[in-house]
């Protein structure tokens, strides 16, 4: 029996010896493949799961379960990051999880760009994501302009649309500045030309107001009606009196204006100045772009935001200053 026993014993350490050893090789040992310099790109949102299909379809690592198992216990799961990888001919699959958790395999990564976002937080952006130096993408967006319906704009502010984007890791300024700004084209109106003299101003202007709205709305129902009101005082010769065109002249940002703020001495300043201020304030999402060439139509010169309900519109200054006691109280 003591016999028996031990070569039980024995058999159970040899198979466990056994897996520990295939477990060890798949990780570190295997090198079928990939069988090639290889390219894949790991979608934004990836679960870790996803991804691992992807590397095997891609015939990067040939087998998931020893990676998925190695990921769990050293909790690596969450550390994947997205992009675009390029891994040499028979990588291991640790090396691969490896290059995955801290790019060092990356030759492109996901770059989001929020709704609003100036210019200069846009390069602020892109060097956060290790693309380049914000310096050197804020002067280019300040010094490069487009020609869009006849007119050539002062700067990129405005015209590089907000999204996500896989990015080269060594792209140029210029080339960031073509991939944002294919996307503002294609999300403008086919039609925009002749939505633009519809409203008496040009593209550009209609791009500026949708910078607006894309700074002061709070829901997107709101959008075309601030659109609609910005318009209008247009139209009256009114100064727009908007805060955030201040805002955007101040060197830094601001929960509140004070009284010296209004009284700045700046183009921008929207409560001296009638008319557009000289430039976008803002780059617009696709919701602000559609309201500035689709505005509501409504006798309303006036809106204050009203807490969560969005904001609330007046045609007349006694109509508007009751909101404003009633929302800000």
């Amino acid at each position: 029996m003591k016999l028996l026993s031990r070569a039980l014993a024995l058999a159970v350490i040899f198979i466990i010896c056994a897996a520990v050893g295939m477990f060890a090789y798949a990780l570190f040992g295997e090198r079928e493949y990939p069988v090639a310099q290889t390219r894949v790109v790991i979608p934004a949102g990836a679960t870790f799961d996803q991804v691992l299909l992807i590397l095997r379809s891609d015939r990067v690592i040939a087998h998931t379960i020893p990676l998925h198992l190695w990921a769990k216990v050293r909790g690596d799961e969450t550390k994947v990051r997205a992009g675009e990888y390029e891994f040499g001919p028979h990588e291991s699959a640790a090396q691969i999880l490896n290059a995955l958790m801290t790019q060092g395999s990356a030759v492109a990564r996901w770059v989001t760009i929020p709704e609003g976002f100036t210019d200069a937080q846009i390069a602020e952006q892109l060097q956060s994501a290790g693309i380049g130096n914000a310096a050197q993408y804020a002067h280019a967006f300040a010094t490069d302009s487009l020609v869009i319906d006849g007119v050539r704009t002062k700067s990129l502010e405005g015209e590089l649309f907000p999204d996500t984007y896989l990015v080269p890791v060594t792209a140029t300024p210029r080339e960031v500045e073509t991939q944002l700004e294919s996307r503002f084209f294609a999300t403008l109106p086919h039609d925009a030309a002749k939505l633009a003299r519809g409203l008496h101003v040009s593209v550009p202007q209609v791009v500026t107001v949708a910078s607006l709205v894309e700074r002061e709305a709070k829901l997107d129902r709101d959008r075309p009606v601030i659109a609609g009101v910005v318009y209008n005082r247009l139209r009256l010769g009114m100064p727009l009196e908007i805060d955030a065109t201040i805002e955007y002249a101040l060197p830094e940002h601001k929960t509140e204006l004070s009284r010296a703020d209004l009284a700045i001495r700046s183009p921008y300043n929207t409560y001296l100045h009638t008319g557009l201020p000289p430039t976008p304030i803002a780059n617009p999402g696709a919701a602000s772009l559609e309201a500035a060439f689709h505005p509501a139509v409504t006798k309303a010169l006036y809106y204050v935001y009203c807490g969560k309900g969005g904001h609330v519109f007046a045609p007349t200054l006694a109509q508007h200053e009751a909101n404003v006691a009633r929302c800000l109280k």
